[in-house]
Formats: structure tokens, C-alpha cells, sequence
């Protein structure tokens, strides 16, 4: 339905203005192209938010577990010194302190209980030696 254009108006029309009662195109190619775009931004931004979690996937729970509560903390507060924080302690290896210490741990332990006194054997006498140095001396409790 092609009305003819009104006597004021320029012949010359821009090819994107559209007559009464016609699609526009231009409207609906631009409304995708936004939507397409607003979605892939969104997916960037979140990938990339990810990049500190995902790079300490690979090291330590207890690395990782940081990294993600700084991560979360940097995407509702809006903060990037928490995202910046776990990008560089998901880049810097924390050495593993706790496994040297839980050998020596249990290193001791064994020693601890390999010298305990039997508690069923009676105490021990102790031997103080004599002034003369000759021979010592038993100390009996008394």
C-alpha cells in the first residue's frame, strides 16, 4: 500500500526512512545487532572476570578458594583491586608449607611415643654422683 508522498515534503528521501504502514528494516537489523552485541560483551566480560579462577584451577585448593572469593568480591563490588589481587596470587605459586610440617609432625610423634615410659613400670632411680668421683650413688625416694 504505497501512498503518495506529501507535496511539502523532499523527494529526495534518505533510503532508510521508511513509508506509513511499512516494515522497518533498519529498526529490526539494529534492535538483533544490539541484543547480539550486549550479549557478547556480557559473555567477554564474564570470561575474562573468570581468567584468575580459571589460572588457579591448576595449584591448590586453598589458592583457589582465595582467587574465587576475590573474584566474587570484585564482580558485586565493582572494585578491581580485588580482581587484580586474584590475578596476580593465581600467578604467583604459594609454596606448599603444609606437608613439610605434617612429616615433622608425625616424625615427632612417632619419637614422642617410641620414648614414652611405660606407665605400669615404676619411676626411675636417679643416680647422683659422688663428690669424690669414685662411684656413684644411688638416691632413693623416700
Amino acid at each position: 500500500m504505497s501512498q503518495p508522498i506529501h507535496p511539502v515534503a523532499t523527494h529526495h528521501l534518505p533510503p532508510f526512512v521508511t513509508a506509513p504502514g511499512e516494515t522497518d528494516v533498519l529498526l529490526i537489523v539494529m534492535a538483533i545487532f544490539l541484543l547480539v552485541a550486549v550479549v557478547s560483551i556480557g559473555i567477554i566480560y564474564f570470561r575474562l572476570h573468570a581468567l584468575p579462577e580459571q589460572l588457579a584451577h591448576r595449584g591448590q585448593k586453598v589458592q583457589f578458594q582465595l582467587v574465587a572469593v576475590l573474584a566474587l568480591l570484585a564482580l558485586f563490588t565493582h572494585n578491581h583491586a580485588f580482581w587484580i589481587a586474584g590475578l596476580l596470587l593465581a600467578l604467583v605459586p604459594i609454596p606448599d608449607f603444609t606437608t613439610p610440617l605434617s612429616s615433622i609432625a608425625g616424625s615427632l610423634e612417632r619419637l614422642a611415643s617410641a620414648r614414652a615410659p611405660d606407665p605400669s613400670a615404676p619411676p626411675p632411680i636417679e643416680e647422683v654422683p659422688s663428690p669424690a668421683g669414685d662411684r656413684p650413688t644411688e638416691r632413693s625416694e623416700v
